[in-house]
């Protein structure tokens, strides 16, 4: 892709033709005396400059070179915290040595005649930088009409580049301004009264977890939340799990978007079927079925998900630029209401490249960030964890300085969770020395907006399923967890098509052990 891109600039500079300016023999958008305006008005009002930061105008605003100069100029003085007025003004430009090519200090002086009054200064600018979009929009249709003319333009790639040089007049030129409180009140009184009518306390996007909606009330609009673990710990499992309750909702289905950048998207299906039909994955990959399996597999698994709003993307070495132009399809086409991401770490940025890597997953942390605000929708980020964990002689339960390439990734994050197995470790029993194989802690170690917790889950990542660990059927139980039940898993009758609640069933001629049933066999499943 790099190497197509070289090979348009390198076209555009060979022709020389900047086809903004020649658009049907037009000239481009412009207003010279608004621009004159401006600039004399900053010189001559003292609070003029602080005035234009909500307007964001910036200097390449400007239609005339001489004016993006001063403009450039006075900016710098602003920041270095220098008075702005003609002579200061003349200073600096004489400085940079770049009085003379903006016409001199009688051209400088000359931009406050235009100066009627300095109050429509906010206007002026506005008007200002319309003109300059305008430009922009020619220019980036000029680019793409040339570019779709040639044979060996990647049409996916041009409407990727299209869609991010849109995006980018939009994120860096329309700001957001200030919101009277009122306003903002209204809507908060408005949200609030929404939330007393409900039955339930669920705010946001269900996890499908009692006892993690209770801390959360569910994923948040804007939120980002980090979900962390080390390799193997179950992080894909449990984002599949929280993507399926979402999309599966009885009352509130929410569409769901799934970047996976690691496995395939038929890896991932098969690791749905495999959890929505309570049937081992191995033998979903491997399609060893026996014929009671597969009428389960279509009449759990199959139909139910055939509709389900999920939407999985399985793109590797995605770069920010096209993840914030596929999400927002996703949002605008599909009215998606969740995204997860799997995993952070390998996504690519499209920074500096003398950047390391530390700053380039700190900028894709940022612009995630950034995008939930805009979607207004959650975004879920999986993320590794250093080998510091490893190392700790103490406590293996992960924390926030765990974050591989953290940067920033703690500080954007609105919500950090981990995932933590005691078996992971062969750490097979706990204190009391019960077994607690399948036990699984989802530590949350930082809620912008809520308590901090930890919750304790059963990991059955034979079938790609986590569930509630609850008290009648917990840990420590005589038989949970051991390996004759842990072998069979649930399966159905052939006739029943579907599964019973908490009830193992197993068939006449069923082998445990090397033992062999000779009745078909009903009780509690121990897990």
């Amino acid at each position: 892709m790099e190497l197509t891109n070289v090979n348009k600039d390198r076209k555009r500079r060979k022709a020389g033709i900047d086809l903004s300016t020649m658009v049907y023999g037009k000239v481009p958008p412009q207003a010279k005396e608004l621009e004159e305006a401006v600039l004399g008005a900053i010189m001559l009002e003292k609070s003029a400059f602080d005035s234009l930061i909500d307007t964001n105008l910036k200097p390449e605003c400007f239609y005339v070179e001489a004016h993006q100069t001063i403009f450039r100029a006075m900016q710098d003085m602003q920041q270095r915290g220098i008075p702005i007025d003609i002579l200061t003004v003349v200073e600096e430009l004489k400085r940079k040595e770049e009085l003379d090519a903006v016409g001199g200090p009688y051209y400088v002086t000359k931009l406050t005649n235009a100066v009627v009054s300095t109050a429509n200064i906010d206007a002026h600018a506005r008007i200002i930088l319309q003109k300059f979009i305008q430009r922009e929009l020619i220019r980036i249709s000029g680019e793409i009409i040339g570019d779709a003319y040639e044979d060996s333009t990647d049409v996916f790639d041009l409407l990727d580049d299209s869609e991010t040089k849109m995006f980018n007049i939009t994120n860096n030129y329309l700001k957001k301004n200030f919101e009277d409180i009122g306003n903002v009140l209204a809507k908060t009184i408005n949200r609030i009264d929404e939330l007393r009518t409900k039955e339930d306390d669920i705010s946001g996007v269900t996890s499908g977890f009692a006892s993690l909606d209770r801390i959360t009330y569910g994923w948040q609009p804007t939120d980002l939340i980090i979900l962390a673990a080390r390799p193997s710990v179950g992080k894909t499992a449990f984002a599949l799990n929280l993507a399926r309750h979402a999309a599966l909702h009885p009352v509130r289905p929410t569409g769901v978007g799934f970047f996976s950048l690691e496995m395939s998207a038929s890896q991932l299906v098969q690791r749905i079927l495999s959890a929505e039909s309570e049937i081992h994955l191995e033998k979903i990959s491997r399609g060893k079925l026996q014929e009671h399996e597969y009428l389960q597999l279509h009449a759990k698994g199959i139909k139910r998900l055939e509709t389900a709003p999920l939407y999985i993307d399985d793109t590797a070495a995605l770069n920010i630029f096209e993840f914030r132009a596929k999400a927002r399809r996703l949002v605008n086409k599909h009215k998606v209401g969740l995204i997860i991401i799997d995993y952070l770490q390998l996504m690519s940025g499209v920074g500096d490249r003398g950047s390391n890597r530390e700053q380039e997953i700190s900028n894709i942390s940022r612009n995630l960030k950034a995008l939930a605000k805009e979607l207004n929708i959650p975004i879920i980020a999986l993320s590794q964890l250093s080998r510091a964990v490893e190392t700790r002689k103490e406590s293996k339960m992960p924390q926030l300085s765990d974050l591989r390439e953290s940067g920033a990734i703690e500080q954007d994050a609105d919500m950090v969770m981990f995932i933590y197995r005691p078996e992971y470790y062969e750490n097979f029993t706990n204190e009391h020395g019960e077994d607690n194989r399948g036990e699984t802690h989802i530590k949350i170690a930082k809620h912008r907006n809520g308590a901090l917790d930890t919750i304790k889950l059963k990991a059955l990542l034979h079938i790609q399923r986590f569930e509630e660990a609850d008290n009648d059927n917990g840990f420590g139980k005589p038989g949970a967890g051991g390996s004759k039940w842990k072998q069979l898993g649930p399966s159905p009758t052939p006739d029943a098509g579907g599964g019973d609640g908490g009830k193992l069933y197993i068939q006449k001629g069923s082998k445990m052990n090397g033992g062999e049933f000779d009745e078909g066999f009903e009780g509690d499943a121990p897990f």
